[in-house]
């Protein structure tokens, strides 16, 4: 008996989920999915209006965090007497702080501090809590009541109170922000990948596998994992946009990167006594983080949608 095909429809039969088809035709194989499904998570994006602008933007932030030294119209350390607290003009649109700095560009250039730190902190949480959360949830049993409650002993502190005595410990230094990043996000990431090993670990293409003679790590790698990325992404584009706010509460604390970086959360710090008088040198950093952060929850939001189990149907 031939296999039936799964893209021929009668009149009156509901549209079949064109990455399900996919998905389907790719696991009667060796149970990963197609490259081609990623053109038509794409093409779902473009019919999400808000997740499309969130893309948009946080792309954007992607650039400026590479390119923005050269992007920013001047010399974010350069400072003017004469322009102190400068109020927003054509020449200065978001004004000059208390030393006369352009807040512009050092709003741009910061931005990479923020990518590096949040972003290589996330990262990092990612690639250990994945391999953490795909060993708990494949061995099962003990060892993975042993290596959970570990987890939960980290997660039963405040995040930003346990970055604060990590830090003052550590003393702040680049290296030491994307660690504390990645341990406190480490078991997040964890416990999300572990549930999804325990429903796919059973599924038939595992158990081919398991049939077919190859190993564990094998099995992991080759047949899990790739099934596990979409929620996993999403997963990841969250666990970043709260990156961003840590990064800048230790930044507004004195805990993060330290003068003259261009950190948004240590100019926020030091705009606070002059909000009176100057508004915009404290109120365009929050502005940017605001809308760093919204748009990164809009993308996240838009590949939960289009990336898992029925989210791309409309």
């Amino acid at each position: 008996m031939g296999k039936p095909d799964l893209t021929d429809q009668s009149p009156g039969t509901a549209t079949v989920d064109e990455t399900a088809v996919e998905d389907l035709r790719a696991r009667q194989g060796r149970g990963r999915p197609r490259v081609k499904s990623w053109r038509l998570y794409g093409r779902r994006l473009l019919r999400r209006p808000a997740a499309l602008v969130g893309t948009v933007i946080f792309c954007m932030f992607l650039f400026l965090a590479v390119f923005g030294p050269w992007v920013a119209p001047y010399d974010y350390q350069k400072q003017n007497a004469d322009l102190r607290l400068d109020a927003p003009s054509l020449s200065h649109p978001f004004g000059a702080d208390q030393f006369g700095r352009d807040i512009l560009s050092r709003v741009i250039v910061g931005t990479r501090n923020i990518f590096l730190l949040g972003g290589f902190g996330t990262l990092v949480a990612v690639v250990i809590g994945t391999g953490i959360g795909l060993l708990a949830g494949y061995i099962g049993g003990m060892g993975d009541e042993i290596i959970m409650r570990l987890l939960d002993v980290l997660l039963s502190f405040p995040s930003l109170l346990l970055a604060m005595v990590l830090l003052a410990a550590a003393g702040p230094s680049n290296l030491n922000i994307v660690l504390v990043v990645a341990l406190l996000y480490i078991p997040m990431v964890a416990r999300v990948v572990r549930s999804m090993v325990l429903d796919l670990k059973n599924k038939e293409f595992v158990e081919a596998a398991r049939v077919r003679g190859e190993g564990r790590g094998y099995i992991l790698v080759r047949e899990i994992l790739p099934n596990a990325l979409p929620p996993l992404l999403v997963e990841a584009s969250m666990r970043f946009s709260y990156s961003i706010f840590l990064v800048a509460s230790l930044g507004y604390l004195g805990l993060g990167v330290q003068p003259p970086s261009p950190d948004w959360g240590l100019q926020i710090n030091e705009a606070r006594n002059f909000f009176q008088i100057a508004p915009w040198v404290l109120l365009f950093p929050a502005c940017t983080i605001a809308v760093l952060v919204v748009s990164t929850n809009l993308m996240s939001d838009g590949l939960r949608q289009i990336m898992l189990p029925g989210g791309g149907r409309d």
